[in-house]
């Protein structure tokens, strides 16, 4: 698979992203409604009450980055939440006549931007079945849609990561049983979202020293956004180094069991102090 190349970086006076932090993701307006869980129709409708900023103009096509993708997710929740279209104009015309457009736009970003910088890529049945194989069955393709893994567009299917589709496809080929896999994804997901929650805590725990109900003072918002784009690289870090660990722990566990359970075989009984693979101090 070709991996998809990165979006270039931007200028460095950008306000969103401080200096030092990674570059914005960047979407065609097809990809930013995919991203953002809505519609073309109402990205359009959003920039013309002014509610999202256009598009940097690139000759015929509009470029959008991350600070359209945070001020979409905000504008979802609010939605989410009851408020109206109207509502939620006047609170951000508000918010931008009582502080710095530019430095809101980048607590919007640094807080709600994407984690990730791959983008979605679209597959068709004859690709996945390519990938997958006879594995890509109905039921199993029904499955991962369920999940959010694959998402139905037409006849062909987006991913949202093409990383993690084609670690799933080697995982396929390797023998794991894809139904096995999908339902791994589902098990585990409700521990990866509370990881992610603690995290995100850690993040913008910045904000807990201002009003719940109000926005960080205008002077303050520039260090801030420089700390919460220095903090959220480093929760990615402690995330793989503690499922490093835990995957390690696991498949140690595992082996010493399977170990043990053949020894107990061999021997015609369990070792003294209990069954096979049970963890007690030999005796001296």
């Amino acid at each position: 698979m070709t991996n998809t190349p990165p979006p270039e970086p931007h200028s460095p006076d950008d306000p969103s992203v401080p200096s030092g932090a990674t570059p914005r993701n960047e979407y065609t307006v097809d990809e930013l409604a995919r991203v953002t869980d809505t519609t073309v129709r109402n990205v359009r409708a959003y920039q013309d009450r002014g509610l999202l900023a256009p598009p940097e103009k690139r000759g015929r096509v509009g470029v959008y980055d991350d600070t359209h993708v945070s001020r979409l997710k905000l504008i979802n929740h609010l939605l989410a939440r009851g408020y109206t279209l109207a509502n939620i104009q006047d609170l951000i015309m508000a918010v931008d006549e009582g502080h710095d457009l530019r430095s809101i736009l980048g607590l919007e970003t640094a807080i709600g931007g994407r984690w990730s910088r791959e983008r979605p890529k679209k597959y068709s049945l004859l690709e996945l079945l390519q990938m997958f194989g006879d594995k890509a069955s109905p039921s199993a393709l029904g499955k991962a849609v369920d999940l959010g893994l694959l998402e139905r567009d037409g006849l062909s299917f987006v991913s949202g990561s093409p990383t993690a589709l084609a670690a799933g496809a080697t995982m396929a080929k390797e023998g794991i049983p894809l139904a096995d896999l999908l339902d791994a994804v589902g098990i585990a997901r409700p521990h990866f979202n509370a990881v992610a929650k603690a995290l995100v805590d850690l993040v913008v725990r910045q904000l807990d020293r201002y009003d719940a109900d109000a926005l960080p003072p205008p002077a303050d918002v520039p260090a801030l956004v420089e700390a919460i784009w220095r903090v959220r690289p480093l929760a990615m870090v402690l995330v793989e180094s503690e499922m490093n660990r835990a995957l390690e722990e696991a498949s140690g566990d595992y082996l010493g069991d399977r170990v043990a359970a053949i020894m107990a075989k061999k021997l015609g009984h369990a070792p003294e102090g209990g069954a096979a693979g049970r963890k007690d101090v030999p005796r001296k």
